[in-house]
């Protein structure tokens, strides 16, 4: 494996993966904060906080930190999410400098100009809306409310309307110097690079920053529930969850395996008897998420509202049949879309610099591609049953958007699983 780590005295940690063919790389600067650490008076600064990244240091106004990227032929990004916050560029290899300067320079000289402030604040109250209006997006915020309620991983990332008017350059700079030192960065760069080189930027650009203690979190507390929503939409928009695994938890990747072999594409047995069989929804997908101690699991799709008790009884049943009946086709098909997965992050510099970083922050390594694929072919039939029956057998999450009618509840679905 072509990957590279080093560790600075400082904490800082840079982690390269040179990629054969490669004609462009890309870099990250990984933040393992997100969320998920904010106060509740702090909900939403993360997000800001990334927004405000862009808009201006004492050295470059928020045009020129676009267009120094944007000249040597790259794009600029980032990303908020509930344990981290990353800062991304893709570029030619020979400006990765350049991008480095451009990060160390926005999380360590940055001005939060007042009526830059005010505007970004506005842009995220329109994204809000937005969310607000999309019943695909609102029904997974529900379902976020009702599985960890009254707890930071049960709000929304971008905030509420009312915390992100509330927020001000102090309120920033606080969150900042309390989250944002050397040794709660993670530097990653993958494709045509040169670790070496990519060490000697990092170490100079942010190795003097000051260290900060170790980011803490509320414990999660799953607890499932239900959240309705009544929506102009036509149909109702569903989601069923469960409780599922940490990243580090012992079924991790066989938690992932069962929702690929019941949900994961259109030969699925959801898909199938859902959508192909009785025609009670369009498409419908299954997800796995973990996080640091805790997961969901579940399935989302939208159905007429007169079909929505038939449809949570059918799929229900999908889950509860799989536990028992699954088939080594099954797991086959899954096990090798999950490969498929993994492979193609592999392949692409954007992907792979994400997924190094992760790795690092999560295992404090990066995992060999041969050790996951080994861990994926390892899985026997009774150990995705298995692990399917764990998730199960926490309470349901129920979380929708639009008319359901009565017949429609968590506790439904919890008798369901229990009587099959």
């Amino acid at each position: 494996m072509s990957v590279e780590t080093t560790t600075l005295a400082s904490g800082l940690r840079i982690v390269t993966d040179r990629m054969d063919g490669a004609e462009t790389a890309s870099v990250a600067v990984y933040v393992a904060v997100g969320s998920r650490n904010e106060e509740a008076q702090e909900h939403g600064l993360s997000h800001l906080i990334e927004h405000m990244a862009f808009k201006g240091t004492r050295s470059r106004d928020a045009l020129t930190i676009a267009a120094e990227i944007e000249e040597a032929g790259g794009d600029i990004n980032a990303e908020t999410a509930s344990e981290h916050t990353a800062y991304l560029a893709r570029l030619l290899p020979g400006e990765l400098n350049r991008a480095l300067e451009i990060f160390a320079d926005i999380l360590t000289d940055s001005v939060f100009d007042p009526r830059e402030l005010d505007r970004e604040k506005n842009v995220i109250l329109q994204e809000i809306a937005a969310v607000e209006d999309d019943p695909d997006d609102l029904v997974m915020e529900l379902m976020d409310r009702a599985a960890y309620p009254d707890q930071p991983l049960g709000r929304p990332i971008l905030g509420t309307k009312k915390t992100v008017k509330s927020f001000d350059a102090g309120m920033i700079r606080a969150y900042l110097d309390r989250f944002y030192g050397a040794n709660s960065l993670i530097v990653s760069a993958a494709g045509a690079v040169d670790h070496a080189e990519i060490s000697r930027a990092a170490e100079r650009l942010f190795g003097a920053m000051p260290q900060v203690a170790p980011p803490a979190y509320e414990p999660a507390r799953y607890r499932g529930g239900e959240q309705k929503l009544r929506h102009g939409a036509e149909q109702a928009n569903v989601v069923i969850a469960f409780e599922s695994v940490g990243h580090r938890d012992k079924d991790a990747c066989a938690a992932h395996v069962f929702s690929g072999a019941v949900g994961g594409g259109m030969s699925s047995r959801l898909f199938q008897e859902v959508r192909e069989k009785r025609g009670l929804a369009y498409t419908i997908d299954s997800f796995n998420w973990s996080y640091d101690d805790t997961g969901l699991f579940g399935l989302q799709a939208a159905t007429d509202p007169r079909d929505a008790a038939e449809f949570a009884r059918v799929a229900v049943d999908c889950l509860a049949l799989a536990v028992d009946d699954l088939t080594e086709a099954e797991l086959r098909r899954a096990k090798a879309q999950a490969k498929v997965s993994l492979l193609t992050a592999l392949e692409s510099s954007p992907a792979r610099v994400n997924q190094i970083a992760r790795q690092t922050s999560i295992f404090g390594r990066v995992l060999a591609r041969s050790e996951i694929i080994g861990e994926i072919d390892g899985l026997t039939l009774a150990d995705v049953r298995a692990v399917g029956r764990r998730l199960l057998s926490s309470a349901p999450t129920l979380a929708t958007v639009g008319p359901t009618g009565r017949g429609l509840t968590a506790d439904r679905v919890a008798e369901r699983l229990r009587t099959g």
